[in-house]
């Protein structure tokens, strides 16, 4: 009877071992709660998103400017330079020489895929004299076209690339 309670017990043992091991099942997946305080989502693409290049017509003061834009998400961040923009030059007269023109410009905005959207554009110039400038821009046709709202009125075509 000894012999039979061992091998007997030994069964029984691993009988309700493997039992409980087969009752536990996996954790629930955590359920879709909105997303935790200070937690970072990524904003949506735009289709506008990438490098956008081109150079503006000279406009009323004649002097284009070259643009450099990146739209990320929807958001513009870039700059236009004005080639032909010239310091301040020698004065035979002895007098105050002339302030330097804007001959960089720094621009920022929110593009939308449809329709005109603003710009803000504001010139890079030391000291009290603060310019800023609205833009207005628009795709059209795999291009995207800016123009000064104000000011010389330059109207740009960039491309991608």
């Amino acid at each position: 009877m000894k012999k039979l309670i061992m091998p007997t017990l030994a069964l029984g043992f691993t009988a309700a071992f493997f039992s409980m091991a087969s009752a536990q099942t996996r954790a629930p997946a955590p359920s879709a709660s909105p997303p935790q305080p200070g937690t970072v989502t990524p904003a949506p693409a735009s289709p506008l998103d990438g490098q956008w290049r081109g150079t503006s017509d000279g406009g009323s003061c004649n002097a284009p400017l070259d643009y450099l834009l990146t739209i990320e998400s929807g958001i513009v961040d870039g700059s236009a330079y004005d080639t032909t923009a010239q310091g301040p030059v020698p004065n035979p007269k002895k007098s105050a020489p002339p302030p330097p023109g804007p001959g960089l410009w720094q621009i920022h905005g929110l593009a939308r895929a449809t329709g005109t959207f603003k710009l803000i554009s504001v010139a890079s110039v030391k000291g009290t004299d603060q310019r800023r400038a609205q833009l207005s821009a628009r795709s059209e046709g795999g291009a995207l076209i800016v123009s000064e709202t104000s000011g010389c009125r330059r109207t740009a075509r960039l491309v991608k690339g």
